[in-house]
C-alpha cells in the first residue's frame, strides 16, 4: 500500500491530521506507541482526548514492537517519538549514559553495547515500515528546530529521532509537515 509521515512540533494539529488521513478507511488499526503512565495525569488527559477523537470501529493495540506494523489494512501510529524513547529504554540507553558522556554507576558500563542494541531496534522499525501491507500513517514530532538539549541522553534522542525520522521519509509515499494545524506537503 502506500507510507506516510506526519511531522510537526508538540501541539501543533499533526495527529488530528494524520487521523484525518484515514477518514475514509471503516476499519484502522491505532498502534499506540506509548501507554498511559500511572500519575501523570496531563499524560492521561492527551490520550482521553485522542481515544475520543477516534471512531470506535478503529482498534488500538498499545506496542512497541515494530512487527505490529506488518498488517493488513490500514495502520495509525501514534507517535514515532515516543516509540523512538521507548526503543531507547529497551536498549538501556537512558541508564548507560549519564549527562557527562561517561557510563553511569551500576548500568553495566556498556554505552556503546546500548547504542549498537538501540540501532538494531530503529532498524527492525524503519525495515518493518517498508515491509508493512498496511496503509501506514505515522506521527512524529520533528524536534531539531529547537534549542540544543542540555543533557548527553538529551542530545541522543534528538539525534536518534531526526535519523529514524529521515530514514522514514526517504522511504515514504508522501510526508507533510503541520504547522499551527496547517498541513505542508513536503513530498
Amino acid at each position: 500500500m502506500s507510507r506516510i509521515l506526519v511531522l510537526g512540533g508538540s501541539r501543533s494539529g499533526k495527529s488530528a491530521y494524520a487521523e484525518q488521513l484515514l477518514d475514509s478507511w471503516l476499519e484502522v488499526t491505532y498502534l499506540a506507541t506509548s501507554p498511559v503512565v500511572d500519575g501523570d495525569a496531563e499524560w492521561a488527559a492527551r490520550v482521553s482526548a485522542h481515544r475520543a477523537r477516534r471512531p470506535v470501529s478503529w482498534t488500538t493495540i498499545e506496542s512497541t514492537a515494530p512487527s505490529e506494523l506488518v498488517r493488513p489494512g490500514a495502520v495509525l501510529v501514534d507517535s514515532v517519538t515516543t516509540w523512538v524513547a521507548a526503543l531507547m529504554d529497551e536498549a538501556g540507553v537512558w541508564d548507560a549514559v549519564d549527562d557527562g558522556g561517561a557510563h553511569a554507576a551500576g548500568a553495566g558500563g556498556d554505552a556503546e553495547a546500548a547504542l549498537a542494541r538501540l540501532a538494531d531496534r530503529c532498524d527492525a522499525l524503519v525495515t518493518n515500515w517498508v515491509m508493512s501491507p498496511a496503509h501506514v500513517v505515522a506521527v512524529s514530532d520533528e524536534v531539531g528546530l529547537g534549542v540544543v538539549p542540555e543533557t548527553r541522553a538529551g542530545r541522543l534522542f534528538r539525534d536518534t529521532l531526526g535519523t529514524v525520522n529521515q530514514r522514514l521519509a526517504a522511504t515514504a509515499d508522501e510526508v507533510w509537515f503541520v504547522v499551527a494545524g496547517l498541513p505542508q506537503r513536503l513530498r
